[in-house]
């Protein structure tokens, strides 16, 4: 028997782009939706960009520029077409009618890779109740099986009721089943917490792939997944952590990224509360992406919309050994709170230095917590 070798999707990459804005930023946000499309085995083989004051409301992409991929399509026989923004209902069916393939936006091919990466029940249960939650309007774009009218009798509204009809009732049964679980989820997520109350929090965040989990593996000293992707972690991990006999509790979460699905974030605040209940926050920032800067404000815009950008935090510059000028960039880094770091997991570059100032802020909150401690002598 010869087993069968497994052949990846073929896809192409489509965006729409301000006028203003620069090849260089265009180029940074195709690389990242390529490498987003490689998470889930997708063979990027060709990339189309147009500049437009506004997406056409028909088909995102103008006349022209459909008909130049739709000659790709078919020329090069690929199966899927990723863009790097959400489409509309009408949007994603126009463009699945005129190009004959499975078409991503950007919010489906994320909750893919959240679906692919989930391991966890409460996982699982959150982005299986994100991906319903977007697919229940775009029902009619996805499956042309659903155009089909469903023909006998014992279904609600008779004869000829549509499929459609049938599969938006079972996805909204689906959504309020899924709702009722998170909830008790829940219940049992905030009676683990209390029963952590009298011990400091720390919970990492960052953009997606920054080296959190690295990190965490490094300060924890166990076992943590950490590779070289997008959204490597999807779970929440808590490790508890001992510096110079003052215990903790370490956690990492989900990685962020631009455009995250507002769905996914609605979904994930029960795992996010990791996050929300720290005491102190370690934001990591891949500083050898030319895009950290962007990569930064998407971290404290979405700490933002979770309501956690009070907690005190300490920034991490990571994998400055693929940096050339990293003390010249730390003279140059304005606007950061708090305490900072320039650091490499990779070569553990300043990880003593990071132990350290955790420790000090840790101690800062536990004597809050317990005002008669008295600090141990070794170090």
């Amino acid at each position: 028997m010869h087993e069968t070798k497994k052949v990846n999707p073929r896809g192409i990459l489509a965006t729409v782009v301000s006028k203003s804005e620069t090849a260089e930023r265009i180029l940074e946000h195709l690389d990242e939706l390529e490498f987003l499309a490689g998470t889930l085995d997708i063979e990027v083989l060709s990339r189309f960009s147009q500049r437009l004051e506004y997406p056409d409301t028909r088909t995102f992409v103008g006349k022209g520029k459909l008909e130049e991929m739709q000659a790709f399509v078919e020329m090069e026989k690929v199966d899927c077409v990723i863009f790097d923004d959400d489409l509309t209902p009408s949007q994603l069916r126009n463009l699945e009618r005129e190009l004959k393939v499975k078409i991503y936006d950007r919010s489906l091919l994320i909750l893919d890779i959240f679906l692919k990466r989930a391991q966890t029940a409460q996982a699982k249960t959150q982005v299986e109740l994100a991906r319903n939650q977007y697919l229940l309007p775009r029902l009619t774009g996805m499956w042309t099986h659903l155009e089909r009218q469903r023909g006998g009798t014992g279904t609600r509204g008779g004869a000829g009721e549509k499929e459609i009809e049938t599969d938006r009732r079972t996805i909204r049964n689906q959504i309020a089943f899924l709702r009722s679980k998170l909830d008790k989820m829940e219940v049992q997520a905030q009676t683990r917490r209390k029963s952590r109350e009298g011990i400091v929090r720390v919970s990492f965040v960052g953009y997606t792939n920054a080296g959190k989990s690295t990190l965490m593996k490094l300060l924890s000293k166990e076992d943590v997944y950490a590779k070289d992707e997008l959204f490597a972690t999807v779970d929440s991990t808590v490790r508890k952590v001992v510096l110079n006999n003052v215990p903790f509790l370490l956690s990492d979460t989900v990685g962020f990224i631009r455009k995250l699905p507002h769905n996914l974030i609605e979904s994930f605040k029960s795992t996010l509360a990791e996050v929300n209940e720290a005491d102190i926050l370690l934001h990591v920032i891949d500083v050898s992406n030319p895009a950290f800067h962007d990569h930064m404000d998407v971290v404290t815009d979405t700490l933002k919309e979770i309501k956690a950008d009070g907690i005190p935090t300490i920034t991490i510059f990571n994998k400055v050994d693929k940096v050339e000028n990293a003390d010249e960039l730390a003279m140059n880094l304005t606007g950061v709170k708090g305490r900072m770091l320039m650091m490499s997991a990779h070569t553990h570059h300043n990880l003593d230095t990071l132990r350290t100032i955790i420790y000090e802020e840790v101690l800062k909150v536990h004597k809050q917590i317990y005002p008669h401690y008295v600090q141990d002598e070794v170090h």
